[in-house]
């Protein structure tokens, strides 16, 4: 790889690929040490076509469940099945893998617009900005970026755009899906909300057992089902369909933060 190879976003490769070697080490005891990672599912990563990947996760903090699916799909395309025993894997990481994140939130400090090099899709919420609801329309050039990163490698993307759960589904992502026709592969996190901060930097609690479940490819007809019907899919497949809070246990949904806000379906 040449010193001078930019990413399709004018990002130099080399840069990229030391900024995910030290964030991957300082975060490494998160995940193993501090706190222990249990995953499940990641035979599936290696299996993948090298672009047009599209992850979809639920949210539960800013920067740790992204760190997290860094440190898996690296371990796992280097033979490491459900496991990120020994940091050696980042050695060479896979470059084009980018994960889509609110403009605001990646241009907020240093530390984030240093993260953003590593690999962020910013984009321009629609509906609220520096705490407050605002209601815009979608930016093309947006849009455009994630086309961009499908094309040239996998994309992390978190549909409900926001960390607080069971909130729906940005109709957004189903569009992207329709448009660009990627494989899309689930995620089912746990566990982060109560070991880290809200934005994932700072460790608040320790021994916490950490979920991660990567699913199988979705089966979605890209030419005949609709937006409401791709939405609908993802609400299961992420685990934040309404029909799920019937299963967790009233006390745990009694710490969701603002759970009875009013569902408000929008991009």
């Amino acid at each position: 790889m040449g010193l001078l190879k930019k990413s399709p976003f004018g990002h130099y490769l080399f840069v990229k690929k030391w900024l995910i070697r030290i964030f991957g080490v300082l975060s490494h005891r998160r995940y193993r040490g501090f706190n222990e990672l249990q995953i499940e599912g990641s035979e599936i990563i290696k299996d993948l076509p090298d672009t047009n990947v599209l992850f979809v996760s639920n949210h539960q903090t800013y920067f740790a469940d992204v760190t997290a699916m860094f440190h898996v799909f690296n371990a796992s395309l280097s033979g490491r099945v459900d496991s990120i025993k020994n940091v050696g894997y980042l050695w060479q990481p896979k470059l084009n893998i980018y994960f889509v994140a609110a403009k605001e939130t990646m241009n907020a400090g240093l530390l984030t617009r240093i993260m953003s090099y590593a690999g962020a899709v910013s984009v321009n919420r629609t509906w609220r900005e520096k705490g407050k609801e605002v209601h815009r329309e979608v930016n093309p050039g947006d849009t455009e970026n994630i086309g961009i990163a499908l094309k040239d490698g996998w994309v992390i993307t978190f549909p409900q755009g926001t960390t607080k759960p069971f909130k729906p589904i940005r109709k957004g992502t189903a569009h992207i899906i329709k448009n660009h026709k990627p494989i899309v592969i689930p995620i089912v996190i746990d566990g982060f909300r109560r070991s880290f901060d809200k934005k994932g930097l700072r460790i608040k609690k320790r021994g916490i057992l950490q979920t991660f479940q990567i699913k199988e490819p979705l089966s979605i007809d890209y030419e005949n089902e609709t937006i409401e019907e791709i939405v609908e899919k993802l609400e299961y497949a992420i685990e934040q369909h309404p029909s799920f809070l019937k299963v967790i246990p009233k006390e745990e949904i009694e710490a969701m933060e603002d759970l009875n806000e009013t569902r408000k379906w929008e991009y």
